[in-house]
């Protein structure tokens, strides 16, 4: 496999080991050494040292149904999300938001043109696609991604689109550039974004930006219900407003954190 960056910096060893990790999806979580070199693209001896190396090293384990990966690789996820200290901001204030909508809500993040799930409150109701933290999917179809998107500067917006989805999910809508660019505006003039039923059928979504110090949307929040359950008016007239309160509120907590002195230790003699 040629290298995939002539920068002398790239370490193709590190990329090639995330491109194994990045093969285990949930509708293959145990995969033999050829499947796995297959789909990260991979030449079969290559992929057997660095399967070997995740095994030794906790990432992966071997059984008799092929190689699997461990609950370890969750640190990898856990430790991005602690790091910016937003679940620790956001629990209270989601958990709060659930007790008085009785629906699941949770936080993303662009990344390319999907958005990732970095924080969940759940409630247990059958929807047709599961949800945990990391699982992506398409931006332009969901609420959350709406709403990141729409942030986003013209020349930004453009390179982002432009990238592959890596969801996994083909959404049920697909639109063309100018509708997307309406819903886009649509979700600027309003604050925040509705998915009706674009990601999959019987997923209803509302989503509202989460705002750093510096004004951009870092994030997103929504509140998910199932179609048959709860109506657009019921979602758009009951819940958004608590949501939009949520937003709020996590935004003003989030930039309180940001604002606080950072205690710098001198090196010791």
């Amino acid at each position: 496999m040629p290298r995939r960056d002539d920068d002398p910096d790239f370490v193709e060893a590190v990329a090639r080991g995330l491109d194994v990790l990045r093969a285990f999806e949930p509708r293959r979580p145990a995969m033999s050494l050829s499947e796995v070199a297959a789909a990260a693209n991979l030449a079969r001896p290559t992929a057997r040292r660095i399967l070997l190396t995740l095994e030794s090293l906790g990432y992966v384990r071997s059984g008799e149904a092929g190689f699997v990966l461990t609950p370890r690789v969750l640190e990898l996820g856990v430790t991005y999300v602690q790091s910016m200290g937003l679940w620790d901001v956001a629990r209270p204030h989601m958990e709060r938001l659930v007790e008085r909508t009785h629906e699941s809500t949770s936080i993303a993040q662009l990344d390319g043109s999907d958005i990732v799930y970095v924080a969940r409150v759940a409630v247990p109701k059958l929807i047709a696609l599961a949800v945990q933290i990391g699982t992506r999917f398409p931006a332009p179809a969901t609420s959350m991604g709406t709403v990141l998107l729409a942030d986003l500067p013209t020349a930004e917006l453009d390179a982002v689109l432009e990238e592959p989805s890596r969801a996994g999910v083909t959404a049920r809508w697909q639109p063309t550039r100018a509708e997307l660019d309406a819903a886009l505006e649509e979700a600027r003039d309003n604050g925040w974004a509705l998915a009706d039923e674009r990601l999959a059928p019987g997923v209803r979504s509302v989503a509202a930006p989460l705002r750093g110090p510096d004004g951009r949307v870092f994030a997103a929040v929504n509140v998910t219900v199932h179609a048959a359950e709860t109506s657009v008016d019921t979602l758009l007239g009951e819940h958004l407003p608590l949501l939009l309160a949520t937003a709020e509120a996590v935004s003003a907590d989030y930039a309180l954190i940001g604002r606080l002195p950072v205690e710098v230790v001198a090196p010791s003699a």
